[in-house]
């Protein structure tokens, strides 16, 4: 039985900022993170419904499937072009965690070479009809709320979000989500918020706008200016959770708070590496080194740091590193 809009408007109250899917960035330790930050939703990284389909016990699909207690429940993120398989494995999905999951979003933004050359993700936006028929066949088999994620169209002259938005919600859709720029952009140049606006306009669904948001004064802004529900941070969350709790403070309060110190962005980063080691094992060292140059950004000695991170691959030998720069840090700040 198909969810309602209700369902989806329960879980994203009017001005929500949501955690955006990001391959290979927002596994299970760093959503929850996120969402004791203040996140209102999270999402997993995209699945292939196709790989669900031939092979569900992967590694890799249980690992993207592994949702943390703190963020539950949490938003599927699916991809794929087949109608029929996309609604199995969400159905599947949705029996084997029950009310862990959200809702099923269906990824149709997604601008990498080797998705859209299988007529997955933004090349969605070039085949409407097909879109609408994934959207309707899994409405009506999953029974939770549905929705998707596109971008203003597929390059300059084809942006066609609005009639696409359309399209969507008249199959069934219970939100949307637009990124403000075209598949051939990538994420170059800027985003465009008035088509955000315009999708918004378009539909009665909520909608969840996203692009170029880096900072709690950019989530403010997009909300004024655009009008959608909710608003999604994806790199503007990259080594800095702490934007949802300045974005709920500034959207709830008006007050404006400080950006964490550097000793709590090692707490953090540290906390992080725990995590993702005890959820991928030692060899998530390597994968947690970009999250460390992250949090580190604009912070004394910075460089040298990520050069150091950049060779160690066990949890002691980077925890070690990150202290012995805590111990910089503070020494650093008593000489001033």
């Amino acid at each position: 039985m198909a969810a309602s809009t209700h369902d989806i408007r329960r879980l994203l109250p009017p001005r929500s900022v949501v955690l955006g899917p990001m391959a290979g960035i927002t596994e299970a330790p760093f959503r929850g993170i996120c969402k004791r930050m203040g996140a209102t939703l999270t999402y997993t990284e995209m699945l292939s419904a196709t790989g669900l389909h031939f092979n569900p016990d992967s590694k890799v699909s249980r690992a993207l499937l592994t949702l943390s207690p703190e963020e539950t429940p949490c938003a599927i993120q699916l991809f794929g072009a087949d109608p029929e398989i996309v609604a199995t494995q969400a159905t599947a999905i949705v029996d084997r965690y029950g009310p862990d999951v959200a809702a099923i979003d269906i990824n149709m933004g997604c601008p990498v070479t080797k998705i859209v050359s299988k007529g997955e993700g933004a090349a969605l936006m070039r085949t409407p009809s097909l879109a609408a028929e994934i959207v309707t066949r899994t409405v009506e088999r999953c029974g939770v709320p549905v929705t998707a994620k596109f971008r203003s169209g597929w390059c300059a002259g084809e942006e066609n979000a609005v009639a696409f938005a359309r399209v969507l919600e008249s199959a069934g859709a219970a939100a949307l989500a637009i990124h403000g720029r075209t598949r051939s952009q990538f994420y170059r140049g800027s985003a465009d918020w008035d088509i955000i606006a315009a999708v918004k306009r378009a539909v009665s669904v909520p909608v969840i706008g996203s692009g170029d948001v880096f900072s709690a004064t950019s989530v403010a802004e997009m909300f004024d200016r655009t009008g959608v529900d909710a608003v999604m941070i994806a790199r503007g969350a990259q080594g800095n959770p702490w934007i949802f709790r300045q974005a709920r403070s500034l959207l709830d309060t008006g007050i404006a708070l400080d950006p964490p110190s550097a000793s709590e962005r090692i707490d953090v980063a540290l906390e992080h590496a725990a995590a993702l080691v005890e959820f991928g094992g030692e060899r998530a060292v390597v994968r947690m080194r970009k999250h460390v140059a992250w949090y580190i950004v604009g912070t004394p000695g910075a460089t040298r740091l990520r050069e150091c991170v950049n060779e160690v691959d066990t949890y002691p030998a980077l925890a070690r590193l990150l202290e012995e720069y805590r111990e910089y840090i503070c020494a650093r700040q008593g000489r001033r």
